[in-house]
Formats: C-alpha cells, sequence, structure tokens
C-alpha cells in the first residue's frame, strides 16, 4: 500500500456514524422481445411510463495545450474510479445509522461497530491499495459532495475531535487534508470535475 493513502482506509469506519438518505433508482427488466415497464391507466387507455434519464448537454471542451487536455482525461479516469466508493461510504453511513438505532445496548453497538469495521477494511482494503495520492484526494472531495459535509467534519462529530484530528494530521504529511470541501461555485476544478461526473451518471461519458 501507498503509505501516503493509509489515512483513506479509516474514512469508511469513522464516518460511519452519519445520517444520509440514498437515492434509490427504478431498474428496468428487459426480455427477448422488449422492455417491461410500468403502464398508467387512464379511461380506457393503457399508456406505456417510461422514465427517461436525464441528458447533459455541455459546450464542448476546448483545452489550451495537450497538458491540459492530457489532465482532463486523466480526471475522467479517477472520477469513474472513485466516485463509485465516495457512494459506498454514502451507504455505509446511512445502512450503518439506521442499523445503530435499532440497537438498544450500548455494548451491542461496539461489538457490532468492531465487526463493521473488520468487515470494511477486508472488503476494501485491497482496492485502497491500487489507488493512487491523487486519486485518494479526490476520494476525500467527493465524500464531501455525497455526504454534504467534509471528512474532517463528519469524523470530529461522531469521533471526536481528537480521533480527526490526528488523521487529518497524517494527512497532511502527504500534502492532503480531510477538510477538502467540494464547492463548484468558486472552483474552477470542481467545476470541471462536477460536469464530468453529470456525464458519467448519465451515460455520456
Amino acid at each position: 500500500m501507498f503509505p501516503e493513502l493509509r489515512f483513506i482506509l479509516p474514512l469508511f469506519f469513522c464516518l460511519a456514524f452519519s445520517l444520509n438518505t440514498l437515492a434509490k433508482e427504478e431498474k428496468q427488466q428487459q426480455s427477448a422481445e422488449g422492455v417491461l415497464c410500468r403502464m398508467v391507466i387512464k379511461g380506457n387507455d393503457t399508456i406505456p411510463h417510461i422514465v427517461l434519464r436525464t441528458v447533459y448537454v455541455f459546450p464542448p471542451e476546448k483545452f489550451k495545450n495537450k497538458r491540459q487536455e492530457k489532465f482532463y482525461w486523466k480526471t475522467v479516469y479517477n472520477v469513474k474510479k472513485v466516485l463509485p466508493y465516495a457512494k459506498i461510504v454514502n451507504k455505509i453511513l446511512a445502512e450503518t445509522n439506521d442499523t445503530l438505532m435499532k440497537i438498544p445496548s450500548e455494548k451491542e453497538r461496539k461489538k457490532y461497530m468492531k465487526q463493521l469495521e473488520k468487515d470494511i477494511f477486508r472488503t476494501y482494503e485491497g482496492d485502497m491499495k491500487k489507488f493512487t495520492l491523487s486519486q485518494g484526494k479526490l476520494l476525500i472531495q467527493l465524500i464531501d459532495r455525497e455526504c454534504d459535509q467534509t471528512s474532517y467534519a463528519l469524523i470530529k462529530s461522531y469521533r471526536g475531535g481528537f480521533v480527526a484530528a490526528f488523521w487529518q494530521g497524517f494527512a497532511r504529511l502527504f500534502g492532503a487534508s480531510l477538510k477538502s470541501d467540494f464547492d463548484v461555485r468558486t472552483n474552477e476544478k470542481d467545476k470541471m470535475v462536477e460536469r464530468i461526473i453529470l456525464l458519467v451518471e448519465s451515460g455520456q461519458l
């Protein structure tokens, strides 16, 4: 594992106390003859009810030089690799918080969290080993995008200031920051990443 990425793994455990809402997507079932979809009956008419995905239209990308173009496509690659893990964090947060609310005993909650930590590390440690430093930094930003709070704020709120400060200090050693946010209003790079995310999620990129 790249030593600079060791601060990424604890996020999957430390952030697991935050409450988030998961968007649920409707899936269409395909058959040999076509697509099975919902129907709406109005009077004597039966009308297919199909939800079309959003299509985004942006001005074509214009690059000043080859270096800028290479950076763009590298960012596209990194977004496609990292975005699913930011969504996994969001899912873990919601599911874990929901489960903890149903466990009345503090002892049982600690037992559950201990086992969850082991499961998360066992499941995702191999993937995290393959992340580059730039991908690790991007993951921290996309966690903020998905969860509406920075990694540092989430850890501080649910694990305490000492734990948050410890991992922030560790991240700083390698030029990263758990306080990194995702701001499309003022940051041009984040605007580019947001555009890439929209195109990736809509299947256009």
